[in-house]
């Protein structure tokens, strides 16, 4: 039988804890772990648990933890994963969904302070890490850009187009209005494949050329073009496409 207190919690969107661990003491034996061995030395579950006991006051998370990784497959998918999405996971209400969001959200403002402040260009591997945490695990495709000032410093890094599974649709003239609309000189294409492979497509191809091309006219640069996978980063310029 469901209590009233239970029903009032799933009405308000709250995620109950599982029920209490087995053995007593388990939050904190984990917690002097991580003191003692570092963050680092904890498996991805076991950082997910001690994540989530900011939320779950009380309870054993570890089958949450467990469920979450099994349904998304890795870290950091779980945290690029949306909070819908998050919800489908036996025991995740909207508060630990919002919670595991914010952690997405503090590694994409943390990479992006790495480059937002010197050029671009010149920080190719932070440059990297920020587009990995982006887009790697982004579930449609989806098309942004990296608006460069002259001296190829950050302006605004801005979401263009969201397309399907495997299909973003970008127009040269939006992203070439939009570079002018900000004062951009020079610009860094980004989208990801969600297949995981980031092998540039012949329609990748010829729709980078066209942005290309429409740049050239405007004297807006494009610096490369970047897709992201799981599997990595395929950059157009390292590849002889551009």
């Amino acid at each position: 039988m469901v209590s009233g207190k239970s029903l009032m919690k799933r009405a308000h969107g709250v995620a109950e804890a599982p029920p209490a661990a087995h053995h007593l003491g388990h939050r904190e034996r984990l917690r002097e772990r991580a003191k003692a061995g570092g963050l680092t030395a904890l498996p991805d579950y076991e950082l997910l648990e001690l994540y989530l006991f900011r939320t779950f006051a009380r309870g054993d998370v570890k089958p949450v933890a467990k469920a979450l990784l099994a349904r998304f497959g890795s870290f950091g998918a779980v945290i690029a994963a949306s909070i819908d999405e998050l919800k489908t996971v036996p025991g995740v209400g909207e508060s630990a969904a919002v919670d595991l969001k914010l952690l997405h959200e503090a590694a994409l403002r943390a990479g992006r302070d790495k480059i937002a402040k010197r050029p671009v260009i010149s920080s190719w591997t932070a440059l990297l890490g920020y587009v990995r945490v982006a887009l790697a695990n982004e579930p449609r495709e989806q098309f942004r850009v990296l608006f460069l000032d002259n001296r190829n410093q950050l302006i605004a890094d801005e979401i263009l187009n969201h397309g399907t599974v495997d299909h973003a649709p970008v127009y040269p003239r939006e992203v070439m209005r939009r570079a002018l609309e900000l004062s951009s000189s020079n610009i860094i294409l980004l989208h990801n494949h969600p297949s995981g492979d980031p092998t540039p497509s012949r329609p990748d191809i010829e729709m980078t050329k066209q942005i290309v091309e429409a740049g050239r006219a405007l004297k807006i640069g494009v610096h490369d073009h970047l897709v992201v996978g799981r599997d990595g980063v395929a950059s157009f310029k390292a590849l002889g496409l551009m």
